[in-house]
């Protein structure tokens, strides 16, 4: 009986496809001058399909002269405004062009979908005017982004703390870091919030609290060995970012060695964000196969989405002091079933110097067979060899790091599973 209905859903899914398929030619046909228009024209020099005419209230200018000169071309299947449904995280692939470089690829995001994009134009106009709609150009100088300008020296945690992830718990060292390091500014290098002008002090606020991803970046660059994505510019509500390559999730069926190569450099990446000589700690709120990218030529692991992070400053809990600062946070196991599952507390991971989470999120999320992406289960590190099998050290270390049954074991877990892919893979440290 079960697999009779399996062949009547295969059957059916299979004729969806087909009609799907069938419609979408159709509609090409019916449209083939709108379609030959959109491959000639260029939407990123057009003002209004990037935002532009919406600043202050965008993300930031620096790559202006780059979109409107013609520099930054969508790919192919990008041209199509008609495909944008399919499209909901507003993420592009596009060619960025130089005189004497050449081309290459990059990716353009507008931080959002249209309907986050939507509310939040709602927001800034019923927190200036009391309707939600209104003309933000003029309403973002009647919020709380415009507050801030003037003779103010500092970005200060009282300010935006819990505006979002990244500065759900801010030390002052934090946002200094954040505003020297604003790339939408000529005077970059100052932590001095005055030296910025009114406008590019209220399109990093406006990003902070939409979507903090290109501070992140900028703040954490990948020039200086962090493992995230590098920053390029922003023009209007559109950012551009390095192109990494494809989703960790292609390599899901890859030859074992390379996924053993993989899953090490997560735990490295683990191990980076939560240990480091900035006593900042990294932790990731939102892990799953596709916000991680695997270089084509040194297949190194980067991570693509930073939108989700929370960044504790460990030198300030020293300093304050807060209860059980001292105490080992463990994260506690969640087996929910679905996809990219994780059980932690922000405030706890904000007061604690030693917290597990990163280890957690990796075990769980990305190699152990709890992890459940795409209608598939078994992490990236399912059906090893058989003497991996046999030996039984690996499967057990996986195991105790995404569920661990020993106080603690966790980090101990993560630790030795590191030195053990590290050793099987024959990487010297």
């Amino acid at each position: 009986m079960w697999r009779l209905l399996t062949l009547k859903f295969g059957r059916m899914y299979r004729c969806l496809k087909f009609l799907f398929v069938v419609s979408l030619l159709v509609f090409m046909l019916m449209n083939t001058h709108s379609l030959f228009a959109s491959f000639q024209k260029n939407e990123l020099v057009d003002r209004r399909f990037i935002h532009l005419n919406k600043c202050p209230a965008c993300f930031g200018t620096s790559w202006c002269r780059k979109f409107m000169n013609g520099q930054i071309n969508f790919e192919a299947w990008g041209r199509l405004r008609f495909l944008d449904f399919l499209n909901v995280k507003n993420v592009y692939f596009a060619q960025y062009g130089e005189p004497r470089e050449g081309t290459r690829r990059i990716v353009l995001k507008r931080l959002g979908s249209n309907q986050e994009l939507a509310e939040m134009d709602q927001k800034l106009c019923k927190r200036a005017t009391g309707r939600p709609r209104c003309d933000v150009t003029q309403a973002i100088y009647k919020t709380q982004f415009a507050r801030l300008n003037g003779d103010v020296r500092l970005l200060t945690p009282d300010v935006v703390e819990g505006w979002s992830d990244l500065v759900h718990c801010p030390s002052q060292r934090l946002l200094d870091r954040i505003v020297r390091r604003y790339a939408e500014t000529k005077d970059s290098g100052s932590f001095l919030l005055k030296n910025l002008k009114d406008s590019e002090r209220m399109q990093l606020l406006l990003t902070l609290s939409f979507n903090p991803e290109p501070l992140v970046l900028q703040s954490f660059p990948s020039d200086e060995g962090w493992p995230f994505a590098k920053y390029l510019g922003a023009c209007g509500r559109m950012v551009a970012v390095n192109y990494v390559g494809n989703e960790l999730w292609n390599y899901y069926n890859s030859p074992w060695e390379k996924r053993m190569d993989l899953a090490w450099q997560l735990l490295e990446i683990a191990e980076q964000l939560t240990n480091n000589d900035f006593e900042f700690a990294l932790y990731l709120l939102d892990v799953s196969f596709d916000n991680f990218a695997v270089g084509p030529r040194d297949g190194r692991v980067i991570i693509i989405d930073a939108e989700n992070i929370i960044v504790a400053d460990k030198r300030l809990i020293k300093q304050n002091r807060p209860e059980n600062w001292d105490t080992w946070y463990e994260n506690k196991f969640d087996d929910c079933g679905k996809e990219a599952c994780l059980s932690f507390s922000k405030d706890v991971l904000c007061s604690r110097v030693t917290a597990d989470h990163n280890y957690y999120a990796i075990c769980q999320n990305l190699l152990s067979r709890y992890a459940t992406w795409r209608g598939t289960t078994g992490g990236l590190l399912h059906d090893p060899p058989s003497e991996i099998i046999k030996d039984g050290r690996l499967e057990a270390l996986v195991e105790e790091c995404a569920n661990p049954k020993r106080e603690y074991g966790r980090f101990q877990a993560a630790r030795e599973l590191r030195e053990y892919l590290a050793k099987v893979n024959n990487r010297v440290r």
